[in-house]
């Protein structure tokens, strides 16, 4: 009997494996904290010159590179 339950966890396992399921919880979750962090992003003068960008300290944010926008404290 505990050998036949065995095999139906492993077989259950491995079909939701198989779907790709068994990881889906975990990609939905890194998904949601990805976007609720992207907005809040701030640069300092220097991050923003790394990333090819210059300062507007007219509107303390970085104009041109990667890092177009956003805003430098």
């Amino acid at each position: 009997m505990r050998i036949r339950r065995t095999l139906v966890a492993v077989t259950a396992a491995a079909s939701f494996a198989g779907l790709g399921l068994a990881g889906a919880a975990t990609a939905t979750a890194a998904t949601h904290n990805a976007t609720a962090t992207a907005h809040t992003e701030s640069l300092t003068p220097g991050e923003c010159q790394d990333r090819g960008g210059t300062v507007d300290w007219a509107t303390n944010t970085c104009k041109g590179g990667t890092g177009d926008g956003l805003m430098v404290d």
